[in-house]
């Protein structure tokens, strides 16, 4: 059996004439990180592989995340340039090539490739997965190149806490 979790980053700001790789998060996406990943605590574990897009938004993100997680040193957390996409054809690529010793994987990324990718391999539509949006889904399977539809089993949006 193998679990995804996917968590897209939170909310950052357009309004500042910078480049998309360096926009960081803004207060409100600050806050609404800190709900999710309280309300998640219970449901990390901490033998997990962390996946994470280098993109601003997404390591503060992350390290919010993990900051109340509680990291330690069996966390195996990796910052992964292609993990920086928008199209779920190359995020569905990134998750397949994880290595079967693993079986969670937490993958800090972007929409539309996350909303895209829970659609197509989760068994619940979701319209949009939100700034902060935490979704996982189990596959019965024991090979992460084999996975295909799987369970969506926690779904957790800052506006449901």
């Amino acid at each position: 059996m193998k679990k995804l979790t996917l968590i897209r980053h939170a909310k950052s700001s357009w309004n500042n004439p910078i480049n998309d790789f360096k926009r960081p998060i803004i207060e409100e996406g600050i806050q609404k990180t800190i709900k999710v990943a309280t309300e998640t605590k219970k449901l990390f574990n901490d033998k997990s592989l962390i996946w994470i897009s280098p993109a601003e938004r997404t390591r503060q993100t992350a390290k919010l995340f993990l900051s109340i997680w509680g990291e330690n040193n069996e966390m195996q957390i990796q910052f992964k340039e292609n993990l920086y996409t928008f199209d779920l054809n190359q995020l569905e690529k990134i998750v397949k090539s994880c290595s079967n010793e693993f079986k969670s994987l937490i993958l800090f990324g972007h929409n539309g490739a996350i909303t895209d990718f829970v659609n197509k391999f989760g068994n619940i539509f979701i319209d949009n997965v939100p700034t902060s949006g935490y979704v996982s889904i189990i596959f019965e399977c024991d090979d992460w190149n084999k996975i295909n539809k799987g369970k969506t089993e926690k779904i957790i949006f800052p506006r449901d806490i």
